[in-house]
């Protein structure tokens, strides 16, 4: 049995705040781990638990990976490249992994794929998406296939991008057999938040489940062999009980996400300065960032 949880466990007096939500989501995580039964743990063999850094500053990927996480997510773009170019990370967390888990446009394919330390894209959601991202692959000769995943709207919902479940064999069979600079490695969702567990398993993580099932069954290939991306803060033990092998934690490791509040410039007097909270991260004072470590939820064990 393996698992790739890539942190350190220890003791609570070594950890800070995320330290200790950390270990803490660990330990959930290794219970649901244990709460599997044996078919399941035989198809989904593999864990790895993916610290979503969504709006938060880079002091708080270093914190985590000082306690010895390894595997980060970003779901945009600009988030990505500059902390993966932060020259403090990049002398600091020289394992570190960059997983892209939202979104991906044709036209900022190459931002991400330019990304140190790039590990997966977890959002292929389309054929021309997936073409890009083979073509600049290559082109960047980075010399090993690039991993990824095909993503699939198992909720329908219209908000939410991923290629129907009746598409996924189509997609992931094109990745796999005209994309050869990508290595495909599973599938992901997202699906609904709001999915009440008193009624029964999370009919999203069940669609996932149908979806490697139909993948396998039309191209011979092993369960164990393709990934399942599904789960997040709200949900992510009921995932690994079902089959898991990737679960995306964010604000139960790092706490609520800190969005930029929209403001109406138009209104805004051109003499005055704009509030801390207006002001992009790279403006505020190490005050700021202190900010955002007390926030973090306290789930000390």
């Amino acid at each position: 049995m393996h698992r790739v949880f890539n942190a350190v466990m220890a003791t609570e007096g070594e950890f800070g705040q995320i330290g200790r939500a950390l270990q803490a989501v660990l330990q959930r995580t290794e219970a649901a781990w244990q709460s599997r039964n044996e078919r399941i743990s035989q198809e989904s063999p593999n864990l790895r638990l993916v610290a979503v850094t969504k709006t938060k500053p880079k002091e708080m990927v270093l914190e985590a990976y000082k306690h010895g996480q390894k595997n980060f997510g970003e779901n945009y773009v600009q988030e990505l490249v500059e902390k993966s170019h932060d020259a403090e990370i990049l002398k600091a967390c020289r394992e570190i992994r960059w997983h892209f888990i939202g979104h991906l446009q044709t036209n900022k394919v190459k931002k991400v794929l330019e990304a140190p330390n790039l590990y997966m894209v977890e959002t292929v959601d389309s054929v021309k998406l997936a073409n890009e991202l083979n073509k600049t692959w290559e082109k960047l000769a980075k010399g090993w296939r690039l991993k990824v995943m095909v993503q699939i709207n198992t909720s329908g919902e219209e908000q939410k991008h991923g290629v129907p479940p009746s598409q996924c064999c189509d997609l992931y069979d094109h990745v796999r057999q005209k994309c050869g600079a990508l290595d495909v490695v599973g599938i992901m969702t997202i699906g609904a938040f709001d999915h009440d567990l008193s009624k029964g398993p999370n009919p999203d993580f069940q669609t996932l489940i149908k979806c490697r099932e139909d993948i396998c069954s039309k191209f011979g290939l092993p369960k164990e062999s393709i990934e399942l991306s599904m789960g997040m803060s709200n949900d992510f033990e009921h995932a690994i009980e079902v089959g898991s092998t990737n679960i995306r934690v964010g604000s139960t490791i790092f706490g609520a996400r800190n969005y930029k509040p929209k403001v109406e410039t138009a209104q805004q007097n051109p003499a005055e300065k704009p509030s801390e909270t207006q002001m992009p991260d790279t403006q505020l004072g190490h005050s700021s960032h202190q900010d955002h470590v007390t926030g973090v939820a306290n789930l000390a064990l």
